[in-house]
């Protein structure tokens, strides 16, 4: 279990997640499809060329929903009772077919449940990079997390 229970995270705690992904067509064209989104800057190359990026561009929610995943293994794995919300969901940059991107997460904030004495709420600002340094996805999420058994 390499998740981390409540009583273990400290504000300004802060990780690089070692786990990369390179984008392809496959993922952007499924999770568009999945998703039933009909965009044509995700799904027509000729619209996307004709578009100020010149080339397709990767659904947002995918890119959002990558970083979540590649942040899991070190934030929660094992230790999550719940997601309680996505807040200040940014995309500042475009993300393209071909990016490889990586993840980082800083604890913004801890609390005590108020109605679960063995559980408490970790915010997170969760950053999603490219290989240009570049962030190309940024939110707080929080969570409730277990305490460590006593």
């Amino acid at each position: 279990m390499p998740g981390k229970y409540y009583d273990e995270w400290q504000v300004g705690e802060a990780i690089t997640h070692p786990l990369r992904r390179t984008v392809t067509e496959t993922d952007n064209l499924l999770w568009s499809t999945m998703t039933h989104n009909p965009q044509p800057l995700h799904l027509d190359a000729e619209a996307a060329r004709a578009s100020e990026f010149g080339q397709i561009l990767v659904n947002g929610t995918f890119t959002f929903s990558l970083m979540v995943g590649l942040t899991v293994a070190e934030t929660t794995m094992g230790t999550l009772v719940a997601n309680l919300g996505y807040d200040k969901l940014v995309m500042p940059k475009p993300v393209f077919i071909g990016d490889t991107l990586h993840a980082t997460s800083e604890v913004t904030e801890l609390r005590d449940s108020k109605s679960r004495p063995d559980a408490g709420l970790v915010t997170w600002k969760h950053r999603m990079i490219n290989q240009r340094g570049e962030v190309v996805c940024e939110c707080l999420r929080t969570a409730l997390l277990k305490k460590s058994p006593a």
